[in-house]
């Protein structure tokens, strides 16, 4: 039987062709002091890797079907026939909304090793993809944040109490602690994932917090500073000073890292499918962290209905509708706790 997927295999950066991955190297290299860094240095370590996936997943299209000359000048076969071809290849392997990405990234790739190459006859693709995107529905995935909440610490507690072996209690724990956390503070994955023991996750004055740099954020414009429900403290300190270390001792990485594994310090796309392996586990329902986000919406919005900009504050949307009566400091750290004691009280019940 054929693979449905077999034409999305991927080379990784080190199986490229020579002049594609010195192309690479030298786009991805940093600047310093005043000395300019490449066409990729202003973006994130998770961009560059995404825009390189996407890449390779087209360079192992090429090789795949023939079409791949090693020694070809970086980003001089993205050319509209190998594309046309590429995007056929998608045809009932992947949905709409991920062929559009596909395009997009590898576009956006072939700028970075290529920059003085004009890529406008690639943009128009994209556009024409972006209005046939038919986004998979969320209706089958949604959950409130409540549930997620009890689910996890549910987990916990279950870990704690029946769990056998360490490493699968320190693992539950982890893992019950890491959608419970998701769903009371809705931050984005990748923020989420790299959240640091003593850095962007601290403890201030007895209560936890994280707190994310303006530079760190999507919007760049301002910090991301959450107080923690102090509900949750004892879950967190049962998985800093029992799981984690348990977890940590399998690993020969030092890390500060809130989230590990095993192996180490956890990826935001180590992250990512964890939690979506848990929900499915727990909830029945897939949940993808992005769709955390859209659980807290609809909970804030639900819960208080007379305060139409309390979902918007609390996901750190920046409208201007909205900017001076939520995004303040002290706004914005008000509707973070009133989120947690929505949660406590209507939902979670006396404690």
């Amino acid at each position: 039987m054929t693979n449905p997927r077999a034409g999305l295999q991927t080379l990784r950066i080190g199986e490229w062709p020579k002049p594609q991955r010195q192309a690479w190297e030298v786009a991805c290299r940093p600047s310093v002091r005043l000395k300019k860094g490449g066409s990729g240095c202003h973006l994130a370590p998770e961009s560059l890797d995404d825009y390189a996936r996407r890449y390779g997943r087209f360079l192992g299209f090429l090789k795949r079907t023939g079409r791949l000359d090693p020694d070809a000048p970086p980003a001089s076969q993205v050319i509209p026939e190998n594309v046309e071809a590429y995007m056929l290849d998608f045809e009932g392997k992947i949905n709409s909304v991920t062929a559009w990405n596909c395009i997009y990234k590898l576009r956006r790739a072939a700028q970075l090793v290529s920059p003085k190459t004009n890529f406008t006859w690639l943009v128009e693709i994209e556009r024409d993809l972006e209005l046939m995107q038919e986004p998979r529905s969320k209706l089958n995935r949604f959950v409130y944040a409540e549930q997620v909440v009890k689910a996890g610490l549910t987990l916990v507690v279950e870990a704690k109490n029946f769990t056998e072996t360490p490493v699968k209690r320190a693992r539950a724990i982890r893992n019950g602690l890491m959608i419970a956390l998701l769903a009371a503070n809705p931050t984005r994955r990748k923020n989420f994932a790299s959240l640091e023991i003593g850095k962007t996750f601290r403890k201030i004055e007895g209560q936890w917090w994280i707190c994310i740099s303006a530079r760190a954020t999507k919007t760049k414009q301002r910090p991301e500073e959450r107080p923690i429900a102090v509900w949750l403290t004892p879950y967190i300190e049962l998985y800093l000073e029992e799981a984690r270390p348990i977890l940590l001792s399998l690993s020969t990485k030092e890390t500060n890292k809130l989230w590990v594994s095993s192996g180490g310090p956890m990826s935001a796309r180590d992250v990512g499918k964890l939690i979506t392996q848990v929900t499915q586990e727990t909830l029945g329902i897939a949940i993808s962290p992005h769709l955390f986000r859209t659980a807290g919406a609809t909970t804030a919005s639900d819960a208080q209905s007379d305060m139409p900009y309390f979902a918007s504050a609390l996901l750190g949307h920046s409208h201007p509708r909205i900017a001076d009566e939520h995004y303040k400091r002290n706004s914005s750290l008000n509707v973070q706790k009133d989120y947690a004691q929505l949660i406590l009280e209507k939902y979670l019940g006396p404690q």
